[in-house]
């Protein structure tokens, strides 16, 4: 292992409690795997949920996910983030999810005919309701539901990365290392992701000022 590397390890060790407690999993201490169980479950279960929209298969990717970083322990060294490795882990097994079921739904949607229905929902939705929404204050409930639409028309990559920076707080290089891009590509899918977000969400502006939740969304992140 070269010096450079040494020194990073020897870092997210000394500083990084997560990446501590998975020295002692990599010793098979079960008390800190389930420690970073209980700490990261729900974080991942939000993310997967958002990304897949079914709440039992986010489950399921949760479980993997844990299962992954358990069989991988013993070759585990604390070169970055513990989050960091974790979210890789799970951003691979969500594209793999996602891959899975994309070729489920090819076989399932074969030979059937597009109609009126077929349409995209949000996009109606959206139409029938800028006439008549921007002239009411959207109660907290409808604000949830018209950001968790908006966030449903983003791609996987681009709702994955607002996840992270917005809901784990992740600066963009840990996102990079996470998602396997570099910085600047983060910095771009981001700002593509907000420019999306910003016009799925504007029907449902009061007055002109953005939904809260919208806002937090859209804000600049801080970012060396």
């Amino acid at each position: 292992m070269a010096t450079s590397d040494v020194a990073a390890t020897s870092e997210y060790a000394a500083i990084d409690p997560d990446a501590q407690l998975m020295l002692r999993v990599r010793a098979d201490d079960a008390e800190a795997f389930e420690e970073l169980v209980r700490r990261y479950q729900n974080r991942l279960l939000a993310i997967f949920q958002n990304m897949l929209g079914s709440r039992e298969q986010a489950e399921d990717l949760v479980q993997e996910v844990f299962l992954r970083i358990f069989r991988a322990r013993q070759s585990y060294t604390p070169d970055a983030k513990f989050s960091t490795w974790l979210f890789t882990i799970a951003h691979n097994v969500a594209k793999n999810a996602k891959r899975t079921k994309a070729r489920r739904r090819e076989v399932s949607v074969a030979g059937e005919d597009s109609g009126p229905m077929s349409a995209n929902p949000l996009e109606q939705m959206a139409q029938a309701a800028s006439g008549q929404m921007p002239t009411r204050q959207l109660d907290h409930l409808e604000r949830a539901e018209m950001v968790k639409l908006a966030m449903e028309t983003l791609n996987e990559r681009q709702r994955l990365a607002v996840l992270l920076s917005k809901f784990e707080g992740m600066s963009y290089a840990d996102i990079g290392a996470a998602m396997g891009l570099s910085t600047p590509a983060i910095k771009s899918l981001l700002t593509r992701a907000r420019s999306n977000l910003r016009v799925v969400l504007e029907p449902y502006m009061h007055q002109g000022s953005r939904l809260s939740s919208a806002a937090d969304i859209d804000s600049t992140d801080e970012d060396p």
